[in-house]
């Protein structure tokens, strides 16, 4: 890379040959002004006020106007001799932490670039003492026809200069911020954390300029006299009222779905229930009473008939009763009884086939109308 400027870092009484070096480059599209009606190309020309002739740029030189609009010449020998000791010297004054240094100063990049051999040792002493303090260091320097404020920081091996604006260059934000006074909820700042911090996960390497490529492929295409101008789609901006809690949580499902990868509609419902909880569904028992299961919930008749109907299904599965037993017993008017019968029959019903499960209720609802029967005389 070509240098712009040679010099040397001030470091103490250690002098460090450098060579500054631009660090960031512009990939914007320049256009040339052109005639319309005829396209040739429209030139500025440097034209003396006195004599109207143009000037080449060889005699071209600086002058200062004052107030009358008189012109004082000022040469380069001029501007060398000042006694500004900056004017070849990266000078450094002091070291601080980075989060001191406001980004509103931050101005262009540079690298430095160590000049010559012996100017290694101390660059890299100047490099790994950075690194070990993790501070900045605030130096001045002299670019361009006047004295500059710069910051070193080291990006992997190299160090690098940020230029500064100077404190009084930054302009106070009066009568920016807005005047009306506004309530923020707690629900719509827990929504923009959560925008946030699904926003924040892109990596910067992964941006590029859409409009740059959109020109790009605009170029070629009329080179190729292939180009169509589609009318753009521009939303209508200002004079509408938006539900903002709304937004939010449109912006975070949004967000969400496009980091999913996923399609829209099963990630905008994936992501609503976490936005907004969404009650479950009511199950039957609640919406409404179903029938009791005998082995699952309690029966309407008492413990103690409960614990006896258990009894005679023990005894049941030991050895079967005789079919006249079960009739007799099946024909005793017990409503106790007749509950038991009910509800085993409906029990054996859905354990077993039709035929198989009705022998089985019966023999149950028998056992257990002759248990039961005694406990409806005694309280008789």
């Amino acid at each position: 890379m070509r240098s712009i400027w040679n010099g040397a870092i001030s470091f103490g009484l250690v002098s460090i040959p450098i060579k500054l070096v631009n660090a960031t480059e512009s990939h914007s599209i320049s256009f040339r002004q052109i005639h319309v009606s005829d396209g040739g190309r429209v030139r500025y020309r440097k034209v003396c006020e006195l004599d109207g002739e143009e000037v080449p740029a060889a005699e071209i030189g600086k002058g200062y106007e004052e107030a009358d609009g008189s012109i004082v010449p000022i040469t380069d020998e001029d501007l060398a001799r000042l006694p500004i000791p900056t004017a070849k010297t990266i000078e450094i004054v002091s070291f601080v932490p980075a989060e001191e240094i406001d980004p509103l100063q931050m101005d262009a990049a540079y690298y430095l670039a160590a000049n010559g051999a012996t100017a290694a040792k101390p660059y890299t002493l100047l490099r790994e003492a950075l690194k070990r303090s993790r501070k900045v260091a605030i130096a001045k320097y002299a670019l361009r026809g006047r004295e500059r404020l710069g910051m070193l920081r080291v990006v992997d091996d190299v160090i690098a200069m940020h230029g500064l604006l100077w404190p009084d260059e930054i302009r106070r934000p009066e009568g920016v911020a807005p005047e009306a006074s506004v309530t923020v909820r707690e629900a719509e700042l827990d929504l923009a954390d959560a925008l946030m911090a699904t926003l924040g996960e892109v990596e910067i390497a992964s941006l590029h300029d859409d409009y740059r490529e959109a020109v790009e492929a605009m170029l070629a295409a009329k080179t190729g006299e292939g180009f169509e101008p589609a009318e753009a789609m521009v939303e209508p901006a200002g004079g509408q009222v938006i539900d903002l809690m709304a937004a939010l949580e449109s912006s975070v499902r949004a967000a969400k779905a496009s980091r999913a990868g996923g399609s829209g509609a099963s990630a905008e419902s994936a992501t609503e229930a976490e936005v907004t909880p969404i009650r479950g569904r009511r199950t039957p028992a609640a919406s409404a009473p179903a029938p009791k299961a005998v082995g699952g919930k309690k029966s309407t008749a008492s413990t103690g008939t409960a614990k006896k109907t258990a009894a005679a299904k023990k005894t049941a599965a030991g050895g079967k009763k005789s079919t006249a037993t079960a009739k007799g017993a099946a024909g005793t008017k017990s409503g106790s009884g007749a509950r038991s019968t009910k509800s085993a029959s409906a029990s054996g019903a859905k354990a077993a086939g039709a035929g198989r499960a009705s022998a089985t209720g019966a023999t149950a609802g028998a056992g257990t109308a002759k248990k039961a029967a005694p406990r409806k005389r005694s309280s008789a």
